[in-house]
């Protein structure tokens, strides 16, 4: 059985669960290449318009591994943290890529509920029940894999460098590298390190979400708004950078907050979209770092 999984989306945080839980049942993994023009191109041709960068993307991921697999991945993921939800798009995702892509093999589609133990066993018996009938197989896997994604460590937190700058937003724009345009890399040869939310820790968040008149609905809201809030409350950085995919419903609450928290801290949002182009890109990160230097 070989089994694709698609590098879009939330592949960067959750890859060593679902690598090791599919290995462990015995199917080959095949992932889709990294981002690159070709699956840009082929998202757009079969994803709606009114679908942000991510989703776009990721539907040419998908469309790059339907005829090298049997079966393929699409984390329909519903929540990670309790009263508390992934970004909608998440939830339809499934329908979205099924009904825009012509020849799909079968998908693994059902609701994954991370908030607990017990709750994500529930995806994996159903998932894991289409590559072998064996419960203890299924048992084992899943708790290999979820021990394979415990001791995984994302997140950045460069030192020695001059000027720091947290780096904001949902993950899948900060760690796809064609998304952002390697921004963490343009950076770094400017003299910037970057630090991410991974190094904020909960409860610092915790303290910081409490200020607001009521609990964000979306975890990404609650890790954004957070983190940002405590890097300038606290002063870790000396400006934020907030990468926003275009459309996205989220980042235009979740940056109106923040503007609101921070005050007059430095602040840049890049929006991106499948026109952005690199040398605008580059033109406002230039200035925006310029900027740091002279008030520092």
């Amino acid at each position: 059985m070989k089994v694709g999984i698609p590098k879009g989306l939330l592949y960067c945080k959750y890859h060593p669960f679902l690598q090791t839980f599919f290995s462990e049942l015995g199917a080959e993994v095949i992932n889709s290449p990294d981002t690159n023009t070709e699956i840009l191109n082929e998202g757009i041709k079969y994803s709606v318009d009114e679908a942000c960068l991510p989703v776009k993307i990721f539907h040419g991921h998908v469309y790059s591994l339907k005829d090298k697999c049997d079966i393929i991945v699409i984390p329909r993921i519903m929540q990670v943290r309790k009263k508390e939800y992934i970004c909608p798009k998440f939830c339809g995702l499934p329908e979205m890529i099924v009904n825009s892509i012509p020849d799909i093999p079968e998908t693994i589609i059902e609701p994954i509920y991370a908030v607990s133990k017990r709750k994500l066993y529930s995806w994996a018996e159903e998932a894991g029940r289409k590559i072998t009938k064996d419960s203890f197989k299924i048992r084992k896997s899943f708790n290999r894999a979820l021990e394979e994604q415990k001791n995984y460590k994302s997140g950045i937190k460069d030192e020695n460098y001059k000027l720091r700058v947290a780096l904001a937003g949902h993950p899948y724009n900060i760690y796809d590298n064609f998304i952002n345009m390697n921004i963490i890399q343009k950076l770094n040869e400017l003299g910037v390190g970057v630090i991410t939310e991974e190094y904020t820790d909960e409860e610092s968040i915790d303290m910081e979400v409490k200020n607001l008149y009521k609990r964000p609905f979306w975890t990404f809201a609650r890790n954004s708004y957070g983190f940002t809030a405590n890097a300038s409350k606290k002063s870790i950085v000396d400006g934020i950078i907030y990468i926003s995919s275009f459309a996205c419903g989220i980042d235009s609450v979740v940056i109106e907050l923040i503007k609101d928290r921070i005050e007059d801290f430095p602040f840049m949002i890049l929006k991106v979209d499948e026109h952005t182009g690199e040398a605008g890109l580059d033109t406002r990160v230039e200035a925006f770092v310029d900027m740091l230097e002279r008030s520092s």
